[in-house]
């Protein structure tokens, strides 16, 4: 697929029309990201849609989502390939019966070779995420979740990746994509990345929307619910977040907030209401202590 056409204004609508309200920077950013085969690198708060961006773009372009979910510890047999020991066992045992029965001659040294190779093949290698979308090339988008959760070893590592996109497997050797798919990193800023990684990527700063675009976006994900409710619900969430909290709350948690308001039938948000369904939109008990008391500056 071409992208040497697209404008930004074009993949806005196309985006909008799948449910993802994105502004100009953003929109840019991707643009660039579709038409350049660089992965683009989001990094921003908790919940403001880093992650439902790769999924809208998979969507919307009818590729497969192949997503990579980082966590402390982990490492290049999670993320890249594994191999299937007991089946590797099995196919051993199962030489060595034919072996002893006569349905083979005693193996040479080209036939070890060959059982060793075979032993070392596709028939046994565990694909993980990695490899999937070096092997499924632009048929794919690649989403490395919170890669900030990873150590430096395994960002080390996925240097190459983002370099060459091509893995290197000891037994089994290179392999290269035939073409790139696209690919999106997101980081919440757990700690900072490195400059080596970031060189290899487009990078784009996604913040909380102003009030306006984050109403739309609750309208555009909910289109069932007012737009009194939508307001009011955005307007405490901004007063929520100016407050102290260790854990300011995302555009999810104002998703969150106003689908739980509008299951209970409150077309209007109230102190009574807001208690009820706090915990909707904050989800740390300090946090929800501390909002509880102050639910009157909440929803002023």
């Amino acid at each position: 697929m071409s992208f040497d056409d697209l404008t930004v204004p074009q993949l806005t609508d196309d985006l909008l029309n799948q449910g993802y309200i994105a502004d100009r920077g953003l929109a840019t950013s991707v643009l660039l990201a579709l038409k350049l085969g660089k992965p683009l690198l989001l990094e921003g708060e908790v919940g403001v849609g880093k992650t439902e961006l790769a999924k809208t773009l998979a969507t919307m372009l009818g590729r497969d989502l192949i997503r990579l979910q980082c966590y402390e510890g982990i490492d290049v047999h999670h993320a890249l390939y594994e191999w299937d020991y007991a089946r590797q066992m099995l196919h051993i045992r199962a030489l060595g019966q034919a072996d002893r029965g006569g349905l083979a001659g005693p193996p040479g040294q080209a036939d070890a070779g060959d059982a060793e190779a075979d032993l070392f093949g596709d028939r046994f290698l565990l694909e993980r995420p990695l490899l999937q979308a070096v092997r499924s090339g632009d048929r794919c988008v690649l989403l490395i979740d919170e890669v900030d959760r990873a150590d430096d070893e395994f960002e080390a590592f996925l240097l190459e990746l983002l370099g060459d996109f091509q893995v290197t497997i000891p037994e089994f050797g290179t392999v290269r994509a035939e073409a790139r798919p696209i690919v999106i990193l997101t980081s919440n800023r757990t700690r900072e990345l490195h400059d080596a990684l970031k060189r290899r990527c487009l990078y784009t700063w996604i913040g909380f929307p102003p009030a306006d675009r984050e109403v739309a976006i609750v309208r555009t994900r909910l289109p069932e619910v007012g737009p009194t409710l939508a307001s009011q619900v955005v307007a405490a969430v901004n007063r929520l977040r100016e407050m102290d909290l260790e854990k300011p709350p995302g555009v999810a948690e104002t998703i969150d907030w106003t689908e739980s308001l509008d299951a209970l039938g409150v077309d209007n948000l109230t102190d009574e209401a807001a208690l009820d369904t706090l915990g909707s939109v904050v989800k740390d008990r300090d946090d929800l202590d501390y909002a509880s008391k102050s639910i009157q500056d909440v929803v002023a």
